[in-house]
C-alpha cells in the first residue's frame, strides 16, 4: 500500500513539473523544452504552450509556465500572443524569469560603430533611420539648437499664413539646406513636432514653415495652439536635429543613415560602450476580439525594453492631450453641436504608439516587471479589457505615457461626443487594478504625456503608486470634457506618491480628472513638488486639477503641501471632505 501512494505522489509531481516550458538564449527552438534541453526564443515557447492548449495536451493541467533563463532575447519581429494561447483559471499560462534570473525581452539592436572624424565623437552604422539612440543605457538626445530640453521664446505664431517666427539661428544658411529639420514646440499643456519645410530670413527674425500634415493640424487646431504675449510669455520651440547642433551627449543621423555621436567627457576617458538603436515599435502585442478575447494569461518578472517611436518622422506629430496625436481638427466657424451647444472646435485623434499593448481580454495581468527604455507608450490597455491587475511593476526612462487604459475615443468619434458604448458592453474597460508599480523619468519624449492615464473606464482602482519625474500631469482619470453620462464610475484613485510632475508643461495636475464620473474617489493621495516649468506660458500647475466638467468625486485626506487645488466648471456632486 505503501509503495502505491509513494508511486501516486511520484506521478502528480512529475504531471506538476511537466507544464513547464524552458527557454535560455544558449537553448536551441529543435529542442524540447526542458530544463536539460531549453528552447531558444520565447516565440516558439508559446507556439509550443499554443500547440499544448489545441492538442488537449495533459501537461496543460494545473498551468503553463514558461521558464525564460536570464539574458537578454531581441526580437526582429513583435510577439503575438492570441486567444489560442489563453488558459483557463485553474490552468493559466504564465511567463516569467526564473527566480534569481532576468530576463530581457529587447527590440532593439547593438549596430557597429567607428571612431569619427571629429574629436571624441563616433560614427554608428545604423541600417534604419531612428529618432532613438541609447548609449551605456542612458538615453542619448537628438541634436537640440539650445541643448537638451531648453527652448527659446517665439516672436510669432501666425494662423493664416501658417508660420511661426523667431530669432535667426546661427548657421542659418546650413539649416536652410537641411532634408530633415523639425521644430519642438511647446503649447501650454501639449506639444507638436514638426517637419521644417522652409526657412525664410526676414531682417533678425526667421519665418518657419512646415510640412503636411502636421502644418494644418498645428495651425487649424485651437486647443491647444502657441500663444504670443501669455501671462509667463510667449509659446517656445527649440529646432531640432541638425549636425550644427551637435554637442557632448548628443547625435545626428545623416542622410545616408550613418549616426554620429558626440562622447560625454566621462565617456571619452572609458574605451568601450554599448549604443543601442530601437528596431521595433512594439515588442509584445496581446489582442483578442470580441468573440474570443485574451484570457488567463500572467506575466511576472521579465523586462521589456528598447522600443521606437518613428511617427512623428513621416507625419509629424500634434497632440490635442495627453499625448494622443491629432487626425483631423479645427475651429467651428458657428459654435454648437447636439451634445454642447458652447462647443466652438472639433477633434478626433489616434492612439500613441505602444512597446506592450493588450486588447480584447480579461485576466491578463502584468506582475513584477520591468519596463525600460521605450520611446512612447509602455503598457496600454486599449479596448475590451477587464479584471485586469497591474501589480508590482517598475517604469523608468519612457518616451511618452507608463501605464494607458481604456478608450479615449480615438479613431472615428469626435472627442467631445459623449462615448456611446454601454458599460455593461465588452467593449468598455472596466475591473482593473494599478498597484504598487514605481514610475519614474516618463514622457521624455512626448512632453505632453502622463504618468498614468485613464479614458473611458469604469471601476478602475489606481492605489499605491510611485510617480515621479513626469513633464505633466502624474495620475489622469477620464475623457470627453463632458457632463453627461459616458458609463465612467466608481473609479479611484488612492494612497498614490505623486512628486516632480509638470516638469515642462503646465495646466497640470499631479492628480487630474476630466469629465463625469458618479461615484468616484480621491483619497489618502501625497501629491507633492509642482515643477517650475520654465517655458509655460502661465501659472496652472496644481497638486490635484479636476478639469472640465468633472463630477461625481468625493475628495478626503490627501497631502498636498503646495495647497494648490484647481478646477474648471466642475459638476455639483464633488465633495471636499476635509479641504
Amino acid at each position: 500500500m505503501r509503495k502505491k501512494i509513494l508511486s501516486i505522489v511520484l506521478f502528480m509531481s512529475l504531471a506538476g513539473r511537466a507544464g513547464d516550458i524552458w527557454v535560455s538564449t544558449a537553448g536551441n527552438d529543435q529542442a524540447a523544452g526542458t530544463k536539460e534541453a531549453p528552447l531558444q526564443s520565447v516565440r516558439q515557447a508559446l507556439r509550443m504552450a499554443r500547440e499544448w492548449r489545441r492538442l488537449n495536451d495533459p501537461r496543460i493541467t494545473g498551468g503553463i509556465t514558461i521558464w525564460l533563463h536570464g539574458g537578454v532575447y531581441t526580437l526582429d519581429e513583435p510577439l503575438f500572443i492570441r486567444p489560442e494561447d489563453s488558459g483557463t483559471p485553474s490552468s493559466p499560462t504564465i511567463l516569467k524569469s526564473v527566480e534569481g534570473e532576468q530576463a530581457c525581452i529587447s527590440g532593439g539592436h547593438a549596430p557597429q560603430v567607428t571612431t569619427g572624424d571629429v574629436a571624441n565623437t563616433v560614427v554608428i552604422k545604423a541600417p534604419i533611420s531612428t529618432r532613438q539612440l541609447w548609449v551605456d543605457g542612458r538615453k542619448a538626445y537628438r541634436a537640440s539648437q539650445f541643448g537638451e530640453g531648453k527652448m527659446d521664446r517665439m516672436i510669432d505664431f501666425d494662423p493664416i499664413e501658417r508660420t511661426i517666427t523667431i530669432p535667426t539661428p546661427a548657421h542659418i544658411d546650413v539649416l536652410k539646406a537641411s532634408k530633415d529639420l523639425e521644430m519642438y514646440v511647446h503649447q501650454r499643456w501639449a506639444t507638436a513636432i514638426l517637419r521644417v519645410k522652409s526657412l525664410t530670413e526676414q531682417g533678425g527674425k526667421t519665418v518657419v514653415r512646415f510640412m503636411e500634415p502636421e502644418s494644418r493640424l498645428e495651425f487649424e487646431h485651437p486647443w491647444p495652439q502657441p500663444i504670443i504675449g501669455g501671462e509667463k510669455g510667449s509659446s517656445s520651440y527649440a529646432l531640432v536635429h541638425s549636425s550644427e547642433f551637435l554637442t557632448a551627449g548628443a547625435w545626428y543621423q545623416q542622410p545616408t543613415g550613418s549616426l554620429h555621436y558626440m562622447l560625454t567627457a566621462d565617456e571619452a576617458r572609458t574605451p568601450t560602450h554599448e549604443f543601442i538603436i530601437p528596431h521595433l515599435t512594439r515588442i509584445l502585442t496581446i489582442e483578442g476580439h470580441a468573440q474570443d478575447r485574451v484570457h488567463d494569461i500572467r506575466i511576472e518578472n521579465v523586462t521589456f525594453e528598447y522600443a521606437a517611436w518613428e511617427r512623428p518622422s513621416r507625419m509629424g506629430h500634434v497632440t490635442l492631450q495627453g499625448g494622443f496625436p491629432l487626425i483631423d481638427a479645427y475651429k467651428l466657424q458657428q459654435e454648437g453641436l447636439p451634445w454642447s451647444s458652447t462647443l466652438e472646435n472639433q477633434a478626433w485623434i489616434t492612439r500613441p504608439d505602444a512597446a506592450v499593448s493588450v486588447s480584447w481580454a480579461h485576466h491578463v495581468d502584468f506582475v513584477g516587471c520591468t519596463f525600460q527604455h521605450l520611446a512612447a507608450t509602455a503598457l496600454d490597455y486599449a479596448v475590451g479589457v477587464s479584471d485586469i491587475h497591474v501589480e508590482g511593476n517598475h517604469f523608468e526612462d519612457i518616451g511618452g505615457t507608463a501605464i494607458l487604459l481604456g478608450s479615449f475615443a480615438e479613431g472615428a468619434m469626435e472627442v467631445h461626443r459623449p462615448f456611446q458604448v454601454s458599460p455593461e458592453s465588452d467593449e468598455y474597460c472596466k475591473r482593473i487594478l494599478v498597484a504598487h508599480n514605481t514610475i519614474h523619468d516618463a514622457t521624455n519624449e512626448d512632453w505632453g504625456a502622463v504618468g498614468i492615464g485613464a479614458g473611458f473606464v469604469h471601476d478602475v482602482t489606481i492605489d499605491s503608486n510611485e510617480v515621479s519625474h513626469v513633464n505633466y500631469s502624474g495620475i489622469c482619470v477620464g475623457w470627453g470634457w463632458t457632463p453627461h453620462d459616458t458609463g465612467m464610475a466608481n473609479n479611484r484613485i488612492t494612497h498614490n506618491h505623486v512628486t516632480d510632475f509638470a516638469l515642462q508643461l503646465y495646466d497640470a495636475g499631479g492628480i487630474y480628472t476630466l469629465s463625469n464620473q458618479p461615484g468616484s474617489l480621491i483619497e489618502g493621495n501625497i501629491v507633492e513638488h509642482i515643477g517650475a516649468a520654465p517655458y509655460a506660458t502661465n501659472d496652472r500647475g496644481f497638486n490635484i486639477y479636476l478639469d472640465a466638467e468633472t463630477n461625481g468625486y468625493t475628495l478626503r485626506h490627501n497631502i498636498c503641501p503646495e495647497g494648490r487645488y484647481g478646477d474648471n466648471h466642475p459638476g455639483p456632486n464633488v465633495r471636499y471632505e476635509d479641504k
